[in-house]
């Protein structure tokens, strides 16, 4: 009997979840430095492939620009790699010869993983290079817009793994894709943890599943010029940031914040670096087309170029532009305002402000409006305003002097390299770091006894009980003596058989 594509797609599930498991077993017997032989090999192997996954990608999903796809794939191999193969995850990863402890470090075991179709070549590699470094086996269910692109990628480290050493079925992919199947995927008893990067909708879907979670969030990160900023800079950062594979990493500027004394020159650069002021009725023009009437992003737009997105809503802009922006201080910050929230596409929201203070203010309107616990970039050369925006932002990245698509995910800072960035808890989610291969190992904590439980009562002397007084004896009186000794002579015969 043929099985319905949901049936065959929940049992193929299963089948990935019991091969990853039963490989996972095997590989944790490795030693690490074969495990770390592994991941250099897959790394050096699909690092060779980073233009053809590129092109397959931008071709398959109509996203971003292939050109860029490329550097972010070589990203996740080369420079992800590069940061995490001398990181101690396994085994004894710490030990304390003086305190008597030890750090144990021991795979999760299965993990299933979650790709958005924004990034879907680039998060597998990562993916699957920090879940193998830290000895575990992993499971995708791909998104459906990009299966092609990410079947492609999977198999090619999946081929590199074996070479090195790997058992098989320790990297998997859902190949019949389907709701029930990475339903299935994420609810399976032998699934140790899921690492989710995607929409809200599915980050969601992760956490109602019951098991432990490591997501990252929606961004809607702001841009805040302060008047100390080198304006020329800032804006060549924002531009090539939110024009890097068409805005489609969510660490990309949302909006520009600028302080009212430098309005006119950060403009007059904006123009110098062909971004296109819209007019109102542009503006709700290109509004309507970003978002359904659902509320929900159009995926249309999503990593679209500029003069796209000028023509589809209906203006014509200059063939050089390179972002559109809506200037916005008139309107309301709302999740039914498309330029108040994530838009992965290079489209910016423009606010004025008198001075850093109510442009903080301005900051975290927009962040608890959406973004909450994602990034943020400011730039000046004020350390004292870097500091203030430090205390008081909601974010777990904030980011300096730099465009906020390739520093949020560590290219451009010293952050932990990364394409899955969680929110923590602000943004309603387990961690707030970049993630590594240190957030896939337990740690198993040893410690040797140091003391008894005697040394552990309180240091005060106990007081003793207090002794019944004896009768002062006169020795110097022979009466007295003869009359006590009767006594006690009297009291033994008493008590004698």
């Amino acid at each position: 009997m043929q099985l319905d594509n949901d049936l065959r797609s929940v049992q193929e599930a299963r089948q990935l979840v019991s091969k990853a498991k039963a490989a996972q077993l095997l590989l944790a017997d490795l030693a690490p430095a074969q495990i770390d032989n592994i991941v250099e090999h897959m790394a050096h192997t699909v690092s060779k492939h980073a233009e053809e996954l590129a092109k397959m990608a931008q071709q398959e999903t109509g996203f971003g620009k292939w050109k860029d796809k490329v550097v972010k794939n070589l990203f996740a191999s080369q420079r992800v790699y590069e940061h995490i193969k001398d990181m101690n995850v396994l085994g004894i990863i710490k030990e304390d010869i003086q305190a008597k402890t030890m750090d144990v470090g021991v795979p999760v075991g299965v993990i299933c993983a979650l790709i958005p179709s924004t990034n879907p070549t680039s998060t597998a590699i990562y993916k699957v290079l920090i879940a193998l470094k830290a000895g575990n086996g992993i499971v995708f269910s791909p998104h459906p817009n990009a299966r092609e692109c990410s079947k492609r990628t999977i198999e090619i480290l999946q081929d590199a793994a074996m070479e090195a050493g790997a058992p098989e079925g320790i990297i998997g992919y859902l190949e019949t894709l389907s709701l029930p199947g990475t339903k299935e995927l994420m609810h399976h008893k032998d699934v140790a943890m899921i690492l989710a990067t995607g929409g809200e909708a599915m980050v969601r879907a992760a956490y109602a599943s019951g098991k432990p979670t490591i997501s990252g969030g929606p961004g809607n990160g702001p841009a805040f010029i302060e008047r100390s900023a080198n304006i020329s800079q800032a804006v060549r950062h924002i531009i090539e940031s939110k024009t890097f594979d068409n805005g489609v990493i969510c660490a990309s500027e949302q909006s520009i914040i600028v302080e009212e004394f430098i309005l006119a020159e950060v403009k007059q650069e904006l123009q110098r670096n062909h971004a296109y002021f819209m007019s109102e009725a542009e503006s709700d023009q290109l509004g309507k087309y970003l978002l359904k009437p659902n509320g929900m992003v159009n995926a249309e737009v999503v990593g679209k170029s500029a003069t796209f997105l000028a023509e589809k809503a209906g203006f014509a802009v200059p063939a050089e532009t390179t972002v559109l922006i809506s200037e916005q201080n008139h309107h309301p910050i709302h999740h039914t305002n498309p330029y108040s929230r994530e838009k992965l596409c290079p489209v910016l929201a423009f606010y004025v402000e008198k001075n850093w203070e109510t442009a903080c203010v301005r900051c975290i309107e927009l962040l608890t409006n959406e973004g909450k616990g994602h990034t943020l970039v400011i730039h000046t050369q004020n350390e004292e305003v870097v500091r203030e925006f430090a205390l008081r932002k909601p974010v777990y990245r904030m980011l300096v002097n730099t465009p906020a698509a390739l520093g949020g995910i560590g290219a451009t800072t010293n952050i932990a390299p990364a394409l899955t960035l969680g929110c923590g808890a602000a943004g309603n989610g387990s961690s707030s770091d970049n993630v590594s291969p240190l957030h896939l190992v337990n740690v198993r904590k040893i410690g040797y006894g140091v003391c008894e439980l005697s040394e552990l009562r309180p240091n005060s002397v106990p007081m003793q009980p207090s002794q019944p007084s004896s009768p002062s004896l006169n020795l110097n009186n022979n009466d007295e003596l003869v009359d006590v000794l009767q006594k006690l002579l009297s009291s033994m015969t008493e008590g004698s058989v």
